[in-house]
């Protein structure tokens, strides 16, 4: 085993833990920031595989606007050192199946596909190419996807607000 091999397993074994402590704890600013070790994790990786511009760019996005966007949002709420409350054993048993659901589909997906080696890339990794790749509006381009998500993120933050507010009129 190799130093680079180590250096995977370490990166890989922190996303893995903190993403674990990030759905089974019960306090949720806990949760907002083992979150952001696992994304800072993740960037790790992307360094280790020498892609510092998508590593720069996780940092950035993630680490720094949307992680910071979920503390705000809890910390706007006043919910911060309340602990969630014990799920029912029904909603344990679907999550579980939920995941294994969405495991087992992505296997199915990795089996079918027929992967193949290519000497050249697709895209040789420079920020210009990245750049046109993400701006472009044609059929290889990534600007389309790239609104959805932040139209879903905002709209999973709004959802979370209203839910969490929802939440503390209903205790009073």
């Amino acid at each position: 085993m190799t130093g680079s091999d180590i250096i995977f397993y370490l990166l890989a074994t922190l996303c893995v833990v903190f993403a674990l402590l990030s759905v089974t704890t019960r306090q949720i600013f806990r949760a907002a920031i083992y979150l952001l070790f696992t994304l800072i994790g993740i960037a790790g990786i992307y360094f280790w595989l020498q892609y510092e511009f998508i590593a720069a760019v996780q940092i950035v996005v993630y680490v720094g606007g949307i992680v910071v966007l979920i503390i705000f949002s809890i910390f706007l709420t006043q919910q911060t050192g309340e602990q969630l409350p014990k799920q029912k054993l029904d909603r344990k048993i679907f999550a579980a199946l939920a995941v294994f659901a969405g495991f087992a589909l992505t296997m199915v997906q990795i089996y079918q596909h027929t992967f193949f080696e290519t000497d050249e890339m697709a895209i040789t990794p420079t920020v210009e190419n990245i750049g046109k790749k993400m701006l472009a509006v044609d059929s290889g381009g990534y600007a389309l996807p790239f609104e959805v998500i932040s139209i879903l993120l905002l709209a999973a933050l709004i959802g979370c607000i209203v839910i969490a507010l929802r939440t503390k009129t209903e205790s009073k």
